[in-house]
């Protein structure tokens, strides 16, 4: 007889983590592939205790998922890098290899142009994009896969402007800043990616121009923002954050167990579920 399969585990950390769907949509998958020896939880980390939490880490892990604080605090406790993650200094996925390395990869780029492409968005000249930081430099990288040739970020600050014409430099894409009391010029543009918190945009709302184009709206929760539901009355088209946070987690399912395609559609249909259940 054989014994029970062995317990492999995964986690997402953060501060603060107790509203992450990331377990549901792990397990979801894990329940999808017939992994019944896979388990996946939430831990509270912060950068200062990072280190001490991945010095704990035995055979059974499989890898982590990462949220801020930790998607850069991550980088220097790590033993490799990939290409994508180094290109926007961010680590959103730490693989754990079979012979224990860390490997460090980020979801969020392939993730924000695979919800793009589902829904029929494979390459874009011209965007605006709201907001800047992590999610923002995401957002950019994403967009030079698009082929963007004119991308433009509404900031608050002189120094959030310079950050995003430095990323656009770092990554090849074009970029002009505006202030963000000219943000409601942005909805124009035939793709606009709002990466701010949330209420940051409701007051963009009114301004949704008569035939908007496509809204990639990052938040998921509260859902739909205002700005994501005047977008829709008008007849535009909206991907929201769940669109991102889904597939994202398919390609970190995937880099961790090693099995492909993982399961979009209930992977979506568990986080949807919990979202309705609040």
């Amino acid at each position: 007889m054989t014994g029970p399969a062995p317990i492999r585990r995964a986690a997402v950390l953060g501060s603060p983590i107790r509203h992450s769907l990331s377990p549901v949509l792990h397990l979801a998958a894990y329940r999808a592939l017939g992994l019944t020896g896979w388990d996946y939880g939430r831990f509270e980390v912060g950068e200062d205790e990072l280190a001490d939490f991945l010095g704990t880490l035995g055979p059974e892990w499989a890898g982590l998922s990462l949220t801020m604080p930790l998607k850069r605090a991550v980088i220097p406790l790590l033993d490799e890098i990939s290409g994508t993650a180094e290109s926007v200094s961010a680590v959103n996925t730490l693989v754990l290899t079979d012979d224990g390395r860390t490997v460090g990869d980020n979801t969020d780029i392939p993730g924000l142009v695979a919800a793009l492409a589902e829904r029929g968005v494979t390459r874009v000249e011209r965007a605006a994009v709201l907001g800047a930081g992590a999610t923002a430099s995401s957002a950019l990288a994403a967009l030079g896969r698009l082929g963007a040739e004119e991308v433009t970020a509404y900031v608050r600050t002189d120094a959030r402007a310079a950050e995003m014409r430095s990323w656009g430099e770092r990554l090849g894409v074009p970029v002009t800043t505006a202030g963000w009391d000219e943000a409601a010029l942005a909805l124009s543009a035939p793709l606009v990616v709002a990466t701010t918190p949330a209420g940051a945009t409701d007051g963009l709302a009114e301004a949704v121009p008569a035939a908007p184009g496509v809204l990639f709206d990052v938040l998921y929760e509260p859902w739909p923002t205002r700005l994501a539901a005047a977008w829709s009355a008008a007849g535009g088209q909206v991907v929201g954050g769940l669109d991102l946070l889904v597939h994202q987690a398919v390609c970190q399912v995937e880099l961790m167990t090693g099995l492909a395609p993982a399961p979009l559609a209930a992977m979506r249909a568990a986080g949807e579920a919990a979202l309705a259940a609040g």
